[in-house]
């Protein structure tokens, strides 16, 4: 097939050969346009003005309605499962963080009825209603990846919190917090006095406790025992080393018990009041050192009290 092209804008005429595929591709195009074209046409009539389209059409326009609401519903369906797992999860971490928060309520000493983490907390106000705004699937992901966001960035922080009120509360069992003797009276205090044996001013570098032989010495915080054996000075003693170079010392002892190497909790008896060494009866002189320096007990135990 030759096609002659002939324009004023050019000089002569132009032909075009067309073989026999190049025929054929021409008409298949312009058969795929035409039903293309057609189609387009039945769906107008079939979105618009369906009473005039014949069974077949009608059959086959709902067959691809019915395919395009399958998909859309099983998109639906996964998107629901996909945020119904992810609820699912944030339930979990909220249940861990009502576990962390009881928690640290118990180690910051609140109590229990100021913060009820297994109940909602209570709300209320006047009803104000305003229009309804619609949210799609993806907007609503987007909330939940926010807010899945914030819910782990509280817990990093309140595990944080935690591991530095379990710190703390582990250093305050470590200092001398507790009296050794339960009962009895300071017969002596911290700092100068005159010596019982010399008459001479001298430094008590301790607090001594004036109760009956036999009386329970008890570790006024946990420990390993450094010392135990007789002294010359103190007689029978029990030392405690708490770390962070503070000792406590336990002397005029009866009776040891504690062993060296032995690690005590706070309370635990390591030893039994006497009248050892230099003592002019049964009392328990007591000691807090830091770095080998002697310190007033009573200003510890006042602070762990207060």
């Amino acid at each position: 097939m030759n096609i002659i092209l002939v324009s004023n804008r050019l000089a002569k005429s132009r032909s075009i050969t067309l073989g026999g595929w190049q025929i054929a591709l021409l008409a298949l195009s312009v058969f795929v346009m035409v039903w293309v074209a057609t189609f387009a046409l039945q769906y107008t009539l079939a979105r618009f003005a369906p009473e005039g389209l014949n069974d077949g059409v009608r059959a086959l326009l709902a067959k691809i309605q019915s395919e395009e609401r399958q998909q859309q519903q099983s998109y639906v369906h996964s998107s629901l499962d996909a945020m119904a797992a992810r609820v699912g999860q944030m339930q979990a971490q909220m249940q861990r963080l009502d576990a962390l928060g009881s928690r640290l309520a118990k180690l910051t000493g609140m109590k229990p009825d100021e913060f009820r983490f297994d109940q909602p907390p209570a709300q209320g106000g006047p009803l104000i209603t305003l229009s309804a705004k619609q949210m799609s699937v993806a907007g609503l992901d987007q909330q939940l990846d926010m807010l899945t966001q914030l819910v782990n960035d509280r817990s990093d922080k309140l595990m944080a919190l935690e591991t530095m009120l379990l710190q703390n509360q582990l250093s305050r069992k470590l200092l001398p917090s507790i009296p050794p003797i339960t009962t009895g009276f300071y017969s002596s205090n911290f700092g100068w006095r005159l010596d019982p044996f010399t008459g001479a001013s001298a430094m008590h570098e301790g607090v001594d406790y004036m109760v009956p032989q036999g009386t329970a010495i008890r570790a006024s915080a946990g420990g390993v025992v450094a010392y135990s054996d007789y002294h010359p000075q103190y007689g029978n003693m029990v030392e405690i080393d708490h770390g962070n170079d503070i000792v406590t010392r336990y002397a005029h002892a009866s009776r040891l018990l504690a062993k060296v190497g032995q690690v005590v909790r706070r309370g635990e008896k390591v030893a039994e009041v006497g009248s050892t060494g230099r003592s002019t009866g049964n009392h328990l002189h007591f000691e807090v050192r830091y770095k080998g320096i002697a310190q007033n007990p009573v200003r510890f135990l006042q602070e762990a009290a207060g």
